[in-house]
């Protein structure tokens, strides 16, 4: 029987980020024919997870691997995912779903980030990389343990690259915030600065990594530039291929000795043993797309599918 792809987006608020993300869709979709693949958000925009499912299940399918796609195990990986998958298990007791790891610290990674740093270097003039500070820019969580592989890619490609430094900053619930961190390192003196945003797509949050990193440029004498994000390079679906492999294997385990719902971590001992319960349930597809709906047949319940969006 034909297995099911389950790609678990965040959602945006802006139709650049998820027009970009529905192109990932259809390069997986072609790249893993021997799957029915399908996709959907956690919030904003349609389809929800569980109206994929359901177009999946509608298809014959028993057996979904749900691949999230998050770069780094925050609350969304480790809480809201898993507890909408939760649920819709719940509603088919002949279906499957399987959890994917989210991308994390992946060599793909690493080696896309050097190709986007190499070439944003080649757009300028040359000067030693030990003259060059590097910015890793993560999206920023309450949760140290996903925070810290901001940190541990960071220092991976500093040190691989011959940085004269390097320091990270967030553009979401995090310190220090770009700004901030921009300004930190103008203290230090370094001629230019390389800002690398660890996001998949554009959207409101990327746009306003730019618009910092470009407001601070014009104000100093030193340099600040920035390189594109991820997008749906080959490096990333080679790094999709392995956490699906891993799924099959079995060993797409997420990281639970430093998890703050787990272990007591300083500074979160309160959260040990927190209920897994989605945080998104006010701003689920509040963005409508009609054509994501599932059903054609017309009558109220294709009417109420409709207003809950699923």
């Amino acid at each position: 029987m034909k297995k099911g792809i389950l790609l678990c987006g965040h959602g945006s608020r802006t139709k650049t980020g998820t027009d970009a993300f529905k192109k990932m869709v259809t390069i997986l979709k072609n790249r893993y024919t021997d799957y029915e693949v399908d996709y959907g958000f956690l919030e904003f925009n349609h389809p929800l997870y569980e109206a994929a499912v359901e177009r999946m299940y509608q298809k014959g399918i028993r057996d979904i691997i749900a691949l999230p796609v998050i770069l780094f195990a925050g609350s969304h990986a480790k809480n809201d995912i898993p507890y909408e998958l939760n649920t819709i298990q719940s509603y088919y007791p002949d279906l499957r779903i399987r959890m994917g790891k989210h991308l994390g610290v992946s060599t793909y990674l690493l080696a896309l980030s050097k190709q986007l740093i190499e070439g944003k270097e080649r757009e300028l003039s040359p000067i030693p990389r030990r003259e060059t500070c590097l910015v890793v820019v993560g999206r920023g969580t309450t949760d140290p343990d996903a925070n810290s592989d901001v940190h541990k890619l960071c220092a991976m490609i500093s040190e691989g690259m011959g940085f004269g430094f390097a320091t990270v900053g967030y553009s979401g619930m995090a310190y220090p915030s770009v700004p901030e961190t921009l300004t930190m390192v103008e203290k230090l003196g370094f001629k230019r600065t390389i800002v690398i945003p660890f996001f998949f797509f554009t959207g409101i949050l990327l746009e306003r990594i730019y618009a910092a990193v470009s407001e601070f440029n014009a104000e100093t004498s030193n340099e600040y530039h920035y390189t594109k994000p991820f997008g749906s390079d080959e490096l990333v679906l080679k790094a999709f291929d392995e956490r699906l492999e891993q799924v099959h294997q079995g060993t797409g385990n997420m990281n639970c000795q430093l998890c703050k719902y787990r272990k007591q971590v300083i500074g979160f001992e309160q959260e040990i043993g927190k209920d897994q319960i989605g945080h998104h349930l006010n701003v689920k597809g509040i963005l409508f797309e009609e054509d994501d709906k599932v059903g054609t047949k017309k009558g109220i319940m294709n009417s109420v599918k409709n207003i809950l969006g699923i």
